[in-house]
């Protein structure tokens, strides 16, 4: 009967669930974002930007525009 009484009390506990949305909400706008831009040629051109970019803070000088 203890056992009972023990799942009972956790299925009503609420401690965590703003957690839970949270993440689910997260999940859901990455997911999204995921499926919207796999498509396409952003991801190749955020790593050739990306490069540029350590390419210019490491020299400079020499770094076109």
């Amino acid at each position: 009967m203890k056992f009972a009484n023990s799942i009972k009390t956790r299925l009503r506990d609420e401690r965590g669930q703003g957690l839970m949305e949270y993440t689910l909400i997260v999940f859901l706008v990455t997911m999204s974002f995921w499926l919207g831009v796999r498509g396409t040629t952003i991801g190749s051109e955020l790593a050739n930007t990306w490069t540029k970019t350590l390419d210019c803070v490491s020299a400079p000088f020499s770094c076109g525009s």
